[in-house]
């Protein structure tokens, strides 16, 4: 029985309190983690922060390590980066951009799309245990990335008309621009970027929670309520696990829709309509 506290702690760290025994819940401290490094100044690191740059630091790796010897028959490494790669460029990038246009933002879709999954999955890495997305400052910048790709396409595209007809459809009577042009200001330079950030943090955030709620049930059923409750954390114990699993398929989920939905704005940036 020694041995679950010790597993529980890879699991979810900080399940256990300084009191022993008791039942300890998730909050939103978890999220706000003290300074590890540089702490007072404009530098200071804390474990979240550390855990992005980690994961940077991963990703760059594994695309030199997948790059660096190509071949014409390739290896199962490379194999596998050109795959996820291919997945991409298919998907997302040319089905919504088409060859000639997703080749000029394919450098910014491919590494939205990898960076953005790399810091979900975190969330169930043991050791991190907490998405590096999950804190409101990266989704914000992922949103405003997208939001000067959008403005960029379209004023590229269209210099003279893009803000005229994004503000001022054609086609409608000049009298309802008092009413159309106010939304649809609202809903293209205002709520796609933040709807962008809050459907990436909530998920992400949400997830933790439901994780660490779990496990920290399975602990306190286990080890503290006494009776038949051990059976009772044997059953949120599998479905802490089940909804590990689940939390990588949103991982990757949140990063193809995220990226899904920036191409899409930039296609819409670029059609002939503006």
């Amino acid at each position: 029985m020694a041995l679950f506290p010790n597993a529980m702690h890879l699991v979810a760290p900080g399940l256990f309190g300084t009191e022993a025994g008791g039942f300890h819940g998730p909050t939103l401290d978890d999220f706000f983690p003290a300074a590890v490094l540089f702490a007072g100044t404009p530098f200071e690191m804390n474990r979240i922060m550390i855990i992005r740059v980690i994961m940077v630091i991963v990703l760059l790796l594994l695309f030199w390590l997948g790059t660096r010897n190509l071949k014409v028959v390739p290896t199962r490494g490379q194999g596998v980066l050109e795959f996820a790669l291919d997945f991409v460029r298919n998907n997302v990038i040319e089905a919504q951009l088409g060859v000639k246009e997703g080749r000029r933002f394919a450098p910014l879709l491919m590494s939205m799309f990898f960076v953005i999954f790399a810091f979900n999955v975190t969330g169930v890495v043991p050791g991190f245990n907490i998405a590096a997305s999950s804190v409101v400052g990266f989704p914000i910048f992922m949103a405003i990335v997208a939001y000067v790709a959008f403005l960029y396409a379209g004023l590229r595209k269209h210099p003279g008309k893009f803000l005229k007809n994004s503000l001022f459809p054609a086609g409608v009577p000049k009298v309802m621009y008092l009413l159309v042009t106010p939304v649809e200001f609202l809903s293209t330079f205002i709520m796609r970027p933040v709807t962008l950030a809050l459907r990436l943090l909530m998920n992400m955030l949400v997830g933790h929670m439901i994780l660490v709620l779990l496990f920290a049930a399975t602990n306190f059923f286990v080890l503290d309520a006494g009776g038949f409750f051990p059976a009772v954390g044997a059953g949120t114990f599998v479905f802490g696990l089940a909804f590990t699993l689940f939390e990588v398929f949103v991982a990757g989920l949140q990063a193809y829709v995220f990226t899904l939905l920036t191409a899409l704005y930039i296609q819409l940036a670029l059609a002939d309509e503006h």
